[in-house]
């Protein structure tokens, strides 16, 4: 990194942002976590699980869109998968945060070399799978 000691994108700077930025990821997903947790109890609390027969999520919990609608209608499950969602989403965040960071100090080689940790990142949660 060659910025400045003191200059606005130095090194200890950058870090410092960073994690703050993986902090304040943390303390809203788990916060979300948390008030889905209560809510679910609160509706279903009282349950008796069913070991018997297992059970996936529901469709509707499995996509973005679903999460949002149940986020929207108040739903435990909903706020727990968002939740889930803010965790998994930080550090991408992170890392376009350090793509960022680099090509404002002028770092060609930490800005490749970080764009290729970024596409497999990304490859890993999008497309892995298909």
């Amino acid at each position: 990194m060659n910025a400045p000691v003191g200059g606005r994108w130095a090194d200890q700077r950058v870090e410092a942002m960073i994690g703050n930025l993986l902090r304040v990821g943390l303390i809203i997903a788990t916060v979300v976590v948390a008030i889905g947790a209560v809510i679910y109890l609160v509706r279903h609390g009282r349950e008796v699980p069913e070991y018997r027969v297992f059970s996936g999520e529901p469709a509707d919990l499995r996509g973005v869109a679903g999460i949002a609608r149940q986020v929207l209608d108040v739903r435990g499950r909903g706020f727990i998968q968002l939740g889930l969602l803010i965790l998994l989403a930080t550090p991408v965040v992170r890392v376009l945060f350090c793509v960022l960071a680099f090509a404002l100090q002028r770092d060609r080689l930490y800005v490749a070399i970080t764009l290729v940790v970024l596409s497999v990142l990304l490859y890993s949660i999008i497309g892995g799978g298909a």
